[in-house]
């Protein structure tokens, strides 16, 4: 038993000097920003899927490209249009006269790391047609099922401030992302030295393979969460679903999903438990999205969620 211990203690030390080495590439390039990429990559070890709300040109696509050189991943970036069709994601048949038989080309859903970029521009049928990949990991074309990559990672961005000729993102999509987040402008002194110019974009070099990704993945597994804090998650849970100002709280899947997110955040940390400063990380980047607010309500939805968190006992060892 004790061997078993010991073995597991060094495979969760190695994982968090996996991570902190991705940390420490992503960093080169995303400045200032430590706890978002944390979170990012506490998505991706969930096997989950992010959405950035956020302004244009603060670095987002650098972010999805820098990521994938650091995994040594394939990576596809689609920008969504009102006129973009399903097909035009997910691929087409094409007759081949030659062989007089139909030939399937492959649509740019069919990578690793997949940067849709203004998801809100687009009409809702072709929205629709990530949820299938997103959910299950895998798109259904003419009757027959296709597997993605299992390490398919989508990172979506859509711009808050800007909503002529958008189509909202139905809460069905919005559940289908793990975290909401936002990067935001840099710091000064960050800001500063890109004006001066003495900051430049930089090709990374890789510290990830996919198959230690895997073993990754396979090391949020085995993150213990105690049963205390379990009922601590299920009650910041079942606060949402009763506040008054919500007209929807966190659902049964939502509540799983944050549970995973807790257990991958952990681990980044280079721990095999989860303690309740996890759950709070996680807690608005979780939450956020998929709380409605009534129509009365004159709060937002961050000062409800700070509010969640410390109207809700923590438990004590």
């Amino acid at each position: 038993m004790m061997k078993v211990v010991l073995l597991m203690e060094k495979s969760f030390k190695h994982a968090e000097a996996k991570i902190n080495e991705l940390m420490a590439v992503l960093e080169q390039n995303i400045l200032g920003k430590p706890e978002i990429l944390r979170l990012t990559i506490t998505a991706l070890l969930a096997d989950g899927h992010v959405l950035f709300e956020d302004v244009p040109g603060v670095g987002k696509t650098l972010l999805a490209k820098t990521l994938t050189q650091a995994i040594q991943a394939d990576f596809k970036r689609i920008q969504f249009t009102p006129d973009l069709l399903p097909s035009d994601l997910l691929g087409v048949s094409i007759f081949n006269r030659q062989t007089n038989q139909f030939e399937f080309h492959q649509g740019p859903i069919f990578t690793t790391i997949l940067l849709a970029d203004e998801l809100n521009r687009t009409t809702p049928r072709t929205q629709a047609a990530l949820l299938e990949a997103m959910s299950e990991k895998q798109v259904t074309i003419e009757s027959t099922s296709m597997p993605l990559n299992p390490h398919f990672f989508v990172i979506a961005t859509q711009n808050p401030l800007e909503n002529e000729g958008t189509y909202p993102l139905p809460e069905a999509q919005l559940d289908r992302f793990l975290f909401r987040l936002k990067l935001g402008y840099p710091a000064t002194n960050f800001e500063l030295q890109m004006l001066a110019g003495t900051t430049a974009t930089r090709t990374v070099a890789p510290v990830l393979s996919l198959e230690q990704l895997t073993v990754l993945k396979q090391n949020v597994q085995q993150v213990h969460v105690a049963p205390e804090l379990l009922h601590y998650a299920l009650q910041l849970i079942q606060a949402t679903r009763v506040h008054p100002e919500l007209i929807l709280g966190i659902s049964p899947r939502a509540g799983v999903a944050f549970i995973q997110a807790a257990k991958a955040y952990a681990l980044t940390w280079g721990r095999s438990y989860v303690i309740p400063d996890d759950l709070q990380a996680v807690v608005p980047a979780v939450f956020h999205h998929r709380l409605i607010l009534k129509d009365f309500s004159q709060k937002q939805v961050d000062q409800i969620i700070r509010e969640i968190i410390a109207q809700t006992p923590v438990p004590v060892r």
